[in-house]
């Protein structure tokens, strides 16, 4: 009986070690390098249903966009666990550094992309110039594009476009990244470029740099559903 134990024992010291044990963020094995520029490093999260991440550290604020809707048990260090139920497409922002791990309590894949901010130092010694408008809904044809929250500079808004909807002729003077909530077909009609089609799918990632005008319209048969973070 007491041999019986002895591995028992081990597990639960190896397991108590894994919790208390920190990792960088890049090294946690659910979190997927996807890029990284002097604003922001983004990576794609998927934990299984009912795993769990490695105690990871967070040294810079962040963003994340949920994927899909998921139930979580999330446990810092230091602090007591807390459950999390997020709705598809739920977007938030957290302050740090911090560390913590992540229990997915739901029956299917917990998938967000997290954007970790670089600047935020230089933007909490030196506040960021103010955006005209940082909260509100707008109608558009066929959309909407509701203003979320401003954050570290950083202006984030959800943007929704049935088919055949647009926003109209609007410049981009900063940096943007899109993270995908849907799977749609945007054609983007650029100021003295021409028109470009693009058709990203769910969870997808891109940067877009400044610098041009244009019109978005969904060319395509589904509705279309994106988080936008600008930059200064």
């Amino acid at each position: 009986m007491k041999r019986a134990l002895i591995p028992v024992l081990l597990l639960a010291a190896v397991f108590s070690l894994a919790q208390s044990t920190e990792v960088d963020i890049t090294a946690e094995p659910h979190h997927h390098f996807v890029l990284q520029n002097e604003y922001v490093r983004v990576s794609s999260v998927e934990v299984p249903p009912h795993h769990q991440t490695l105690m990871h550290r967070h040294d810079h604020d962040y963003i994340y966009v949920t994927i899909g809707a998921t139930e979580l048990e999330n446990d810092v260090a230091g602090k007591p666990s807390a459950n999390l139920k997020l709705h598809d497409g739920e977007t938030r922002f957290l302050s740090g550094p911090f560390a913590h791990l992540v229990k997915d309590l739901a029956p299917t894949p917990f998938r967000n992309v997290t954007v970790e901010l670089l600047q935020d130092e230089k933007a909490h010694k030196s506040p960021p110039p103010k955006w005209d408008e940082e909260r509100g809904l707008h109608i558009l044809d066929g959309g909407t594009q509701d203003i979320l929250f401003v954050k570290d500079g950083v202006r984030v808004t959800e943007i929704q476009l049935q088919p055949g909807g647009s926003i109209p002729k609007h410049h981009h003077a900063g940096p943007h990244l899109v993270v995908s909530l849907t799977d749609y077909e945007l054609r983007s009609d650029v100021v003295g470029k021409g028109s470009k089609t693009m058709q990203p799918k769910r969870g997808d990632v891109s940067w877009v740099p400044a610098g041009y005008t244009h019109v978005l319209t969904n060319s395509g048969k589904q509705p279309a559903r994106f988080i936008t973070m600008e930059f200064h």
